[in-house]
């Protein structure tokens, strides 16, 4: 009996020795695939949640990442950390512009060509990778500049003149980028360039034509299908023989600080956190002890730093914001309204000129610039209306204010004494005697003496006698 539980026991843990290994047998056996996603605008989120799952990718030995792209394009430092990572990467990385219905605009372009393999799903779309964060028109030759064969081109051709000489050059450095991402994998650089000059686009089956891509899969089965074989070479020039038919694939979704980085680098988001932090400090040193908005707008004020420091942000435009702050501080303390109307136009057009991109989802809505204004103007009307009530009421402090109110009488002697008014202890002198306790009428202030007068006794009527 002793036996038949010992020999128990040791199948229960050879079973469970067996499933644990299961999973580092798969990864080690090359069957594991792993797909990442980049929906929408490129970013710092996209290159933090790239970058982590390259490095689990690595460290769980898959056989290959599939990069799934459907993107407008987005900022030019995230794409360039996400290629790098792409081209460091010791696991081949397939660049898939899916699923139907998707594009690998701007930024999506590049990446794709920096992918060991490229490929499209059917209906799908890439190029029109033009840096337009940099405005004004298309850059490229100038008019009339004949092509390789030496004939003119025609009108139609010809290209628009750069309009400054950074575009031009912010231009010529994305052409030479792409380029050398073309020749690296092999790929087309001529269209390539044209996407970059004349923001060219293709469909799946013109860019397989074109040898832009290299495959068109209508699914990722099809796909690690089509790749099972090939040779791609990768980081520090190995090659490496694809077995991906039958790979077990496994989405890896981005971690708690790419979901982070992708709300607070929103560019409208890190507007409001800058707004909320700065006056949350202000209405703490209005308000010393309310420890709240120190605390919420410190929070804020940190956060909306770092997301500009993430952002690429126009300095000029951030000072005329601070000035419009600060102005609008000023008027808070001392009421003038010219002051805070010139806060109002500083911070509008400061957050107008804050940003220097104009790719999709990185633009700041010009609907949260006229809700904060809005806000700004209404303070500035409430400091307005103060001021008129203040100047149109009754006098609250000074000689005038004090005339007419009652004292009590704390000592008295002759013509001269102190009493108790307006919740101090005052000299006063009067033409009569008065006693301890007495209240009496302040008829005026003469050098900080209260004048005082005997109280006029009420009538049956509530009036005065």
């Amino acid at each position: 009996m002793q036996t038949v539980k010992a020999a128990l026991v040791a199948a229960i843990a050879v079973v469970a020795l067996v499933v644990s290994l299961l999973p580092g047998l798969a990864e080690e056996s090359g069957n594991l695939a792993l797909i990442v996603s980049i929906d929408g605008a490129i970013g710092p989120a996209s290159a933090s949640y790239v970058k982590d799952a390259l490095a689990k990718a690595g460290e769980r030995r898959a056989d290959i990442v599939i990069l799934r792209l459907n993107t407008p394009g987005g900022l030019n430092t995230s794409m360039r950390e996400i290629i790098a990572d792409v081209l460091a990467s010791p696991v081949p990385v397939v660049g898939y512009v899916a699923p139907s219905g998707a594009h690998a605009a701007s930024a999506g372009t590049y990446i794709l060509y920096a992918a060991h393999i490229a490929v499209m799903a059917p209906g799908t779309n890439i190029g029109a990778a033009t840096p337009v964060q940099i405005g004004g028109p298309i850059p490229g030759l100038p008019s009339g500049t004949p092509d390789k064969e030496g004939k003119d081109k025609k009108d139609g051709e010809r290209q628009p003149e750069p309009k400054d000489t950074m575009t031009a050059k912010a231009t010529n450095d994305a052409v030479a980028f792409i380029r050398s991402l073309a020749e690296l994998r092999s790929r087309n650089a001529d269209w390539a360039e044209k996407a970059v000059r004349e923001a060219a686009t293709l469909s799946a089956s013109g860019a397989l034509q074109a040898n832009v891509i290299d495959l068109i899969a209508r699914d990722p089965a099809e796909l690690l299908r089509q790749v099972d074989g090939r040779v791609v070479e990768v980081a520090g020039g190995k090659t490496q023989r694809l077995a991906t038919r039958g790979a077990v694939i496994e989405a890896i979704d981005p971690g708690w600080i790419s979901r982070f980085l992708a709300v607070i680098t929103d560019p409208n988001v890190a507007f409001i956190l800058l707004m909320v932090g700065i006056y949350g400090l202000i209405f703490e040193f209005m308000s010393p002890g309310a420890i709240a908005p120190g605390v919420v707008g410190t929070i804020c004020l940190l956060l909306g730093l770092y997301a500009l420091n993430l952002l690429p942000i126009n300095f000029a435009g951030l000072a005329l914001m601070l000035v419009g702050i600060a102005l609008l501080a000023v008027e808070a303390f001392n009421p003038t309204v010219v002051i805070g109307l010139g806060g109002v136009v500083a911070f509008v057009l400061g957050a107008v000129m804050l940003f220097r991109i104009e790719e999709p989802g990185y633009r700041l809505s010009w609907l949260v610039i006229a809700m904060v204004a809005a806000t700004f103007i209404g303070f500035v009307l409430v400091v307005l209306d103060s001021l008129r009530r203040a100047r149109s009421g009754p006098v609250r402090v000074g000689a005038q204010a004090m005339r007419g109110l009652s004292a009590e009488v704390l000592d008295w002697s002759e013509n001269e004494g102190h009493v108790f008014a307006h919740g101090e202890r005052w000299q006063a002198r009067g033409a009569e005697t008065f006693k301890p306790g007495e209240v009496v009428e302040i008829a005026n202030i003469v050098d900080l003496t209260l004048v005082v007068r005997r109280a006029l006794a009420p009538t049956s009527e509530g009036g005065t006698s």
